[in-house]
C-alpha cells in the first residue's frame, strides 16, 4: 500500500532530484561517488563511535569513572558533527541515485529510523545523559541506551541494506 501511494505520488519529486545539476554530476563522475561515500561511511563510523561511548556508559560499561553529563557534553560536539557530515554527504549520494532509492524499502526504512534515532537522541537521551545522578531510575538509563543502540544500529544495517537491495 505504502509502495502504491509512493508510485503514485512522489516519483516525479524523485525524478526530478536525480535530474539536478548535483545529482547529475555525482553520478556521471568515475570518483566522486566513491570518494564520497567513504567520507559517509567514516562519518557514520564517528557517529557510531560517540553514540557507543555515551550508551556505553549509561550501560555501566567503560569509563565508568567519568561522570555521565560530562562525557555527554565531550561527545556531542563529535556527535553533532559527525551527523551533520553523514547528511552532508548522503544528500549527494541520493541525488545521484533518486530512482533507485525511490523503489528501495531499505531507504524509506533508514530515512525513517534516522529522523526517530536523531529526535530521541538530542530529546530523550540528552535530557537522561545530563541528569544529576540518581535522578533518573537506572533501569530507565539503561533501557535508553539500548534502545539508543538499536536505533543507530537499524540505521546503519539499512544503509548497507541499501547498497545489496
Amino acid at each position: 500500500m505504502m509502495l502504491m501511494l509512493l508510485a503514485t505520488s512522489w516519483q516525479p519529486l524523485f525524478q526530478w532530484f536525480e535530474a539536478t545539476t548535483i545529482g547529475t554530476i555525482v553520478r556521471e563522475s568515475l570518483w566522486l561517488f566513491p570518494v564520497i561515500e567513504c567520507v559517509h561511511l567514516l562519518a557514520l563510523a564517528l557517529l557510531g563511535g560517540a553514540v557507543l561511548v555515551l550508551d556505553l556508559r549509561l550501560l555501566g560499561f567503560g569509563l565508568t569513572a567519568q561522570p555521565v553529563a560530562s562525557l555527554a557534553r565531550r561527545m556531542e560536539p563529535w556527535l553533532i558533527g559527525a551527523l551533520i557530515t553523514s547528511i552532508g554527504t548522503g544528500i549527494p549520494m541520493f541525488l545521484s541515485e533518486a530512482i533507485k532509492c525511490y523503489f528501495s524499502p531499505p531507504f524509506f526504512f533508514k530515512i525513517s529510523v534516522l529522523v526517530i534515532a536523531t529526535i530521541f537522541t538530542f530529546t530523550v537521551r540528552r535530557r537522561v545523559a545530563s541528569a544529576e545522578p540518581g535522578r533518573i531510575a537506572q533501569g530507565l538509563v539503561r533501557l535508553t541506551a539500548a534502545v539508543s543502540i538499536t536505533l543507530w544500529f537499524g540505521v546503519s544495517f539499512a544503509g548497507r541494506w541499501i547498497a545489496f537491495y
